[in-house]
């Protein structure tokens, strides 16, 4: 019977004649029996095997080189090493792929940007394979946090035609031939000629099609890829990254700021209960302060400030900001760390954001500068969630769609949601991505997703 490497190092009593497979890390020599350490991705730690040279299959240690797979069956029994409680005493050994010396990952440190130049590689590596069981437990539990509390799971199109943002950031989707397309007499691209008759484009966010479903079903929420064609060579912008966007029927902006405070406290402790051993590393050798930080997170309510008051506060700080803070504009990278790492010592979600620098959709406030938008900003990276009340009154939206220049009659499907029993409702997008940043402690988001797609890079 063939067990995890993980299954194996948390057993409770000795097991007979299991069968472990798995990627050689190290293998150390000693008279008449080695000791080869195996990881098969199942968890954090390796698993020793010790293997005679006589039993069957013994031979072929010469030629099990770290990055070789091999297949073992054996006992496991309690170890006298210091430091693992059970090893696998080998009763017969097989080396399944053999790796050369030029396997790029031998016993010693790697840089970040090394790594990336292997991606197909680097997931057996400590960090990115802690990263990669990270990512897969938060995103069970993103499931759980919405399952539990009754939302249904929708899944809203990766090809849309409309530009839910309005920045224009969109790759578009086509099978014209770019070096022919068929033209219309005035020169112009054909688009009804195109696979969908018109112009289409990858996803920018699923928001627009949640709110449809959320004025049906009442609760939903989305969790899938996004793409944003956007020329940002910094450390917290990836081209396709994972967007979680619930929408909320019957709720308004405090009801949007609690859910997103929820369920960023729910994933952070999840993380910290289901990946202990993963956190630890990170806390050893990415961010010493992370698990600190992370705890603070569960412990600690939320900081509450206006966008008017968070803009006061930056100006009064005396800082010399590479960005000037001015109202009206968004805050940037540096304003949202000052406040949440040095103002408030804690996470932050600001609201009442000016108008005029946000999209359509937002509710408008009685003010008439601002709207009932959100963001929640994180230690270590700043924002992590983005979110609003959504302009459920007819006239506004439809004032403010013209005002950005938006064609009313491409967007009836949207409005229509107004003409036929609206109903307050709100939403938000948390990064995937970025809350994997804030929750492991690295830096830059190429390093939480196997295959970064950034600006020059696929």
């Amino acid at each position: 019977m063939r067990i995890k490497v993980r299954q194996a190092l948390t057993a409770e009593q000795p097991l007979a004649g299991i069968t472990i497979a798995g990627w050689v890390r190290t293998r150390r020599d000693a008279k008449g029996f080695s000791f080869v350490e195996v990881n098969d991705g199942s968890g954090f730690k390796n698993l020793q095997i010790v293997v005679d040279h006589t039993v069957p299959g013994a031979e072929a240690l010469a030629d099990t080189l770290t990055g070789a797979s091999v297949l073992c069956q054996g006992d496991l029994m309690a170890s006298p090493a210091k430091g693992q409680k059970w090893e696998l005493k080998a009763t017969s050994f097989q080396l399944l792929g053999r790796a050369d010396e030029t396997f790029p990952l031998q016993k010693k440190g790697h840089t970040v940007e090394f790594l990336r130049t292997i991606p197909h590689l680097r997931a057996r590596t400590n960090r990115l394979g802690s990263m990669m069981r990270v990512r897969s437990r938060m995103a069970m539990a993103v499931h759980q946090f919405f399952q539990q509390r009754g939302f249904a799971y929708v899944h809203t199109p990766i090809i849309t035609a409309s530009d839910c943002e309005g920045a224009g950031e969109l790759f578009r989707v086509t099978t014209l031939d770019p070096l022919a397309p068929a033209k219309l007499p005035d020169g112009k691209v054909d688009w009804s000629a195109d696979f969908f008759a018109r112009q289409s484009y990858l996803t920018v966010s699923g928001q627009l099609e949640g709110e449809t479903l959320a004025c049906a079903l009442g609760d939903i929420y989305t969790f899938g890829p996004t793409f944003r064609a956007e020329n940002s060579q910094t450390s917290r912008h990836a081209s396709e990254f994972w967007m979680i966007e619930p929408e909320m029927a019957f709720c308004d902006l405090a009801g949007d700021m609690q859910c997103a405070e929820d369920l960023v406290k729910t994933l952070v402790k999840s993380a910290l209960e289901q990946c202990s051993e993963e956190l630890e590393f990170f806390n050893a050798y990415v961010d010493k302060t992370l698990l600190q930080r992370l705890q603070l997170v569960v412990e600690r309510p939320f900081a509450r400030v206006s966008y008017t008051d968070a803009v006061e506060i930056l100006l009064k700080s005396g800082r010399a900001f590479t960005y000037p803070v001015v109202w009206g504009e968004n805050l940037q990278s540096e304003h949202e760390r000052f406040l949440t790492e040095e103002h408030f010592k804690s996470p932050v979600t600001v609201h009442d954001y000016p108008r005029a620098a946000k999209p359509f959709y937002m509710r408008q406030n009685e003010d008439g500068r601002t709207v009932a938008a959100m963001d929640v900003l994180v230690p270590g990276v700043g924002e992590i969630v983005g979110g609003s009340q959504r302009e459920e009154r007819l006239d506004r939206l439809v004032a403010a769609m013209t005002a950005q220049g938006l064609d009313l009659e491409a967007y009836r499907w949207y409005t229509d949601l107004r003409r036929y029993g609206t109903v307050p409702h709100a939403g938000f997008g948390l990064g995937f991505e970025r809350l994997l940043m804030f929750v492991t402690g690295e830096g830059n988001i190429r390093d939480v997703l196997a295959y970064p797609r950034t600006p020059g890079h696929a």
